[in-house]
């Protein structure tokens, strides 16, 4: 048995736009002929490698979770004040979903955009969800161990706290006309991580 010809194109750059295409226009909203024209790929190609666009869709969610929950991971796990570290990340998001052009965070915008019912991809974003959990989860029982948060605070309900602040920051920096809102909200976290 022969085998077929060699892929024309390289899978990860194909998937990297695929990811920036459903990060721009939400699952709904991404076309096949958007994702086939920025993915520089023909249907069957499409099809042969990534399967529908369902399944394309979860290897991009999963490209996209994978690649910045680690980052996050690696920027709260160095050396350091966890506690410092938390809140420079919480400054830089704010920065960054401040800036005009703003997309948001993958996971939120999509969450705000796919059909509810497609219980597959529920699940996938309900694990990913639940991973930056865990994570802030982590950096703040090693604020607390260090003394930098009380031994009365709870840091599974801040972590809650800081994703749902951290999504909201990320989904109305794509409209808002200057950064004050997504400041003050960032501002009022630090505050009551400083008293917690």
């Amino acid at each position: 048995m022969t085998r077929g010809p060699e892929k024309q194109f390289d899978p990860e750059v194909a998937l990297e736009q695929a990811m920036r295409v459903f990060w721009v226009h939400g699952y709904e909203a991404a076309s096949l002929s958007e994702l086939l024209k920025n993915m520089g790929i023909g249907k069957k190609s499409l099809y042969d490698t990534f399967g529908n666009k369902q399944s394309l869709f979860l290897k991009a969610l999963e490209h996209y979770a994978r690649t910045n929950i680690q980052d996050v991971q690696a920027r709260l796990s160095a050396d350091g004040s966890p506690l410092g570290h938390l809140k420079q990340l919480l400054k830089d998001l704010q920065e960054m979903h401040s800036q005009p052009g703003s997309c948001g965070c993958m996971l939120g915008t999509n969450i705000a955009d796919f059909n509810t019912e497609d219980k597959a991809i529920a699940k996938v974003m309900r694990g990913y969800l639940q991973q930056a959990e865990d994570v802030l989860t982590a950096t703040l029982i090693r604020a607390q161990a260090v003394g930098e948060i009380s031994p009365e605070s709870n840091p599974r309900n801040l972590a809650r706290l800081l994703l749902c602040t951290v999504q909201g920051v990320a989904l109305i920096g794509r409209v808002m006309e200057n950064s004050s809102t997504l400041e003050g909200a960032v501002t009022a976290a630090i505050y009551l991580l400083d008293r917690s």
